[in-house]
Order: structure tokens, then sequence, then C-alpha cells
């Protein structure tokens, strides 16, 4: 992506950063492929449909975890040794792939057994919010039952009643990210410090806007005084207008995924909207990059463990979800990826292992910061095609 791969754990991180958020929230043509899934499943003689129950685990019966548990995440997305420090704690074997490359190729893949109440080899799979979204919309998940999560406790107060699952009974969440403002303060001689810096003369063909119609259009719209957290089509549109204008005036230089990276370390790019993982990385190279939450806020990424409902270890998947949300266990998988932790209090126990991570501010931010990044909702199937295509007709995508 943007490394050269002279550093190891540098270069990985960047290339699972690179994979997660590419597909994070699938920019406009993935969001707008998103409303085919229900329709092809239909198709495949699905029985389930959005609104329809949700699938519940088995009762507890008290007794532990046995037997294996399969797990399917995101390439580079767990600590060295953490499977096997979970073995060694759980008694469980762990059939641990990394086989989760893309949201919209793997819910492809997976549509029609999950539909016929099959197996899809998994027992626990780490998708982003979106995704995991439309399985718990389609009554795919199990629920994560609270008896087998203890240390739920310990998840962030606002991240708790997620619009899309509230009181998080069937998504757990993973990691994060914060969708903000970077900027080269070589090639902008000033601070950024709002949205409104993005039009300044000044930086004309110098600014890029991300493609995915959430991480764009999120922040425009606090800056308006409307919040993703509420969609509307009108507020989406007004968001939208001002791109369009800034875009037909030559202001914005292009729509890109992550792979601004390198104009905006060059000076190509003075200006960009920008994931927080990104920039941890490249601050390592180029101390100009700065990265803000813009005075109006932005909004934040998310990935969740989620139990399908035709998980055959229930147990074991729920052993692995506390084991997560063990702050020490936590703390060696956000010292490795880079990014927000979504639990609490987590300070002490990344300065055990890595204090440069834990005085960080894009991988430890203050709650004064979290407070400020809002969270679309689960949007439905008619809004995902009229917001993708509102933005597409702007980006070209």
């Amino acid at each position: 992506m943007f490394n050269d791969g002279s550093h190891g754990f540098s270069a990985q991180v960047s290339t699972s950063g690179f994979n997660r958020r590419r597909f994070l929230g699938g920019g406009a043509a993935a969001a707008a492929a998103a409303v085919v899934g229900p329709a092809l499943l239909a198709a495949c003689g699905s029985n389930a449909a959005p609104g329809s129950a949700p699938a519940a685990a088995p009762a507890d019966d008290g007794a532990p975890a046995t037997g294996i548990l399969r797990v399917s995440n995101w390439p580079l997305y767990i600590a060295d040794g953490f499977v096997a420090e979970f073995q060694k704690a759980s008694g469980l074997t762990v059939d641990y792939r990394e086989d989760y490359n893309d949201d919209e190729e793997w819910f492809s893949k997976t549509r029609e057994p999950l539909s016929r109440h099959q197996s899809i080899g998994c027992d626990l799979v780490i998708p982003s919010e979106t995704i995991a979204a439309r399985l718990h919309r389609l009554g795919w998940l199990n629920d994560i039952r609270e008896s087998r999560w203890p240390n739920k406790k310990n998840l962030q107060p606002g991240l708790l009643n997620a619009n899309i699952d509230p009181g998080r009974k069937f998504t757990a969440p993973y990691m994060s990210g914060m969708v903000g403002i970077a900027y080269n303060r070589a090639a902008t001689g000033r601070d950024i410090t709002k949205i409104d810096d993005l039009w300044d003369p000044a930086f004309k063909g110098k600014v890029s806007m991300l493609s995915d119609v959430q991480d764009s259009l999120g922040m425009v719209m606090l800056s308006q005084g409307n919040s993703p957290e509420t969609p509307t089509s009108e507020t989406v549109q007004k968001a939208a207008d001002v791109v369009r204008e800034q875009q037909e005036a030559g202001q914005i230089r292009r729509f890109t995924g992550n792979d601004y990276a390198s104009d905006l370390a060059a000076g190509n790019i003075a200006v960009a909207q920008a994931y927080s993982g990104d920039i941890v990385q490249l601050q390592k190279d180029n101390p100009d990059l700065e990265f803000i939450i813009p005075e109006s806020g932005g909004t934040l990424t998310m990935q969740s463990m989620v139990i399908p409902y035709t998980a055959e270890n229930q147990k074991a998947a729920e052993a692995w979800i506390d084991y997560v949300y063990d702050r020490p266990n936590y703390a060696k998988l956000v010292v490795f990826t880079r990014y927000i932790p979504v639990l609490t209090d987590m300070t002490d126990d990344l300065n055990k292992l890595d204090p440069s991570a834990a005085a960080n501010p894009l991988i430890n931010p203050p709650q004064s910061t979290l407070d400020r990044v809002k969270q679309w909702p689960a949007l439905s199937d008619e809004q995902t095609k009229e917001f993708a295509s509102t933005y597409a007709a702007i980006t070209g995508g």
C-alpha cells in the first residue's frame, strides 16, 4: 500500500488496514450491490427475510465449552501468539482462518448456504458492521448469551446501544477506526480544523474526498447540523450538493479509497478525508502529517464478532468473544493492529505492552474525541440504493 515492506510489522499492519478499510463501507458501487443480496436470496430458497425473527442460541446448560472452534477473520487482524494463548487458557482447539478479504465477496459466497441453513465452515466471523447488520436483519445470527459473556461489561457504553443491535445481543464490536481529515502541514502552511477548510481556494485541486458514501458524506452532514445517525434523503442530498459544487469547481483532485496515502505524503494532496489507522502508519515517516476530527465531528467505522446461526460450537464462539473482551488480552490485539479499542479503560494495559500506543490519540483517543464521532445506522435496502446512487452521480463510482 504505502510501505515498501522493509518494516515487517508496519507492512503487515498497512496491508491489513487496506483490506479492511477498502471494503468497510463498500463504496458507492458496493453499496448499490448490497441491495442485490435480498433479491437473490429469494431466488435461492431463503427461509428468512429482512425483518424476520432472529435466530436464537440454545439454552445455556452451564457446561464448559469443548471441542473445535472455527474462526474466520481478516488477514493480519490478530496478534502473534493470540490463538495459541487462547487454546491454552480455554482447552479448546482453534481452526483459525484468515479468509475474510472482502465484505461483498464474503456475503456473495455465503448467502446461499446461509439462506438454506447450511454450514459456512465457521462458528465465529468478524465482518464489517454493514454486513453484520444485514445478517442480523435477515435473522442469520445467533444471540451471544449474557451468561457466557461476563466481560461484556468492559464494552464502551457508547457502543452498547447501537442502532443496528440495541444492547449488543448479536454483535460484539472488535475494533474501530475514525474517519476525519488528514493534512500535510508542509503543503497547507497552516492548521486545518473544520470542513470548510477543505474548500479554501488555496487548496484548489489538492483536496481528496473518500469514495465511500457514508465515510465521505457523514462529516459533511455534521458540518451542516445534521447527523449520519439519523440520515434522510434530504440531509444526504444536502451534503452531496456541497461535494458536487466543489467537484465541479475543481477543488477536489479525486475521490479515493485509502489510496490517498502516497499523494498526501508527497504533498500532491494537501488535505484529505482519511482513516485514522492510515495516518498512524504514515506519521512514522512523515512528521508533517496531521489527523483531526473536524470541529463539527467525524464518523466511526467498525468490525464486529458474530455467530452465524449455522454455528456448530456456540459455546466455543462465546468463550472466544469473552476472552477477547478481557482487557489484558485485548491490549495485545490493539498493539498489533493499531486500531481504536472498543473497550473502556485500556490505557493501563496498553502501557504495559507499548506506551507509545497508549499515548497515541489516534489509537487510544480521549473520550472527548470519541464523543465527537458518530456512526451510521443500519440502512434499509432502499436507503442503501438511494444514497449510493446519489453519491455515485458525483464520483462516477
